[in-house]
């Protein structure tokens, strides 16, 4: 079977289409990140391959997630997948969506996760230098995880800056063993 990525692309650059033409990129990111959420339960995903449950069973399962106008596309965009049984594909779609929307709109989402809370300030701080590095809009997420003990990690697509006090050890030791 091919792969989920090559799956995905058609649906994703056709929904990519549509949201930009009618101007919902806002509500197609909504609905496409609530249904990959629920297409990665394992339940729901089970679900795909039930003979008891049809087209229309999906449509209604998954109805009301896109909102104002994208309500009707949102329907055959999910009657589209269950006919041809890729609704697994949902989580890769949203991704491939979003990495389309970030490219047409010249914006990345950044992560940065940090030993302990930063303030609105330090944050903001660090959007805009990311900005000048990156030449891009940068919407950014913070996450606290203890364990990288000092500094911070990003990670902006495949880009990721270790600045953690357990990053810099670690290339450290590996410095001092090789």
């Amino acid at each position: 079977m091919a792969e989920t990525a090559t799956i995905a692309r058609p649906y994703a650059k056709a929904v990519f289409e549509a949201a930009r033409e009618h101007g919902d990129f806002g509500v197609w990111t909504d609905a496409l990140a609530m249904a990959a959420g629920l297409a990665a339960d394992p339940r729901v995903a089970t679900a795909f391959t039930s003979p008891k449950l049809g087209v229309a069973d999906f449509v209604r399962f998954f109805d009301g997630l896109a909102t104002d106008g994208a309500a009707e596309r949102w329907r055959s965009f999910i009657r589209v997948l269950a006919e041809n049984k890729r609704l697994a594909a949902l989580p890769q779609i949203a991704s491939q969506f979003e990495a389309l929307r970030e490219t047409y709109e010249n914006e990345i989402a950044v992560e940065l996760t940090a030993a302990a809370p930063m303030s609105d300030a330090q944050t903001e701080q660090m959007r805009r230098a990311l900005e000048q590095r990156l030449k891009r809009r940068v919407r950014i997420g913070t996450a606290v995880d203890e364990r990288i003990l000092g500094g911070a990690v990003i990670r902006a697509g495949d880009l990721v800056i270790d600045g953690s006090l357990t990053g810099r050890l670690k290339r450290m030791a590996s410095e001092l063993a090789g």
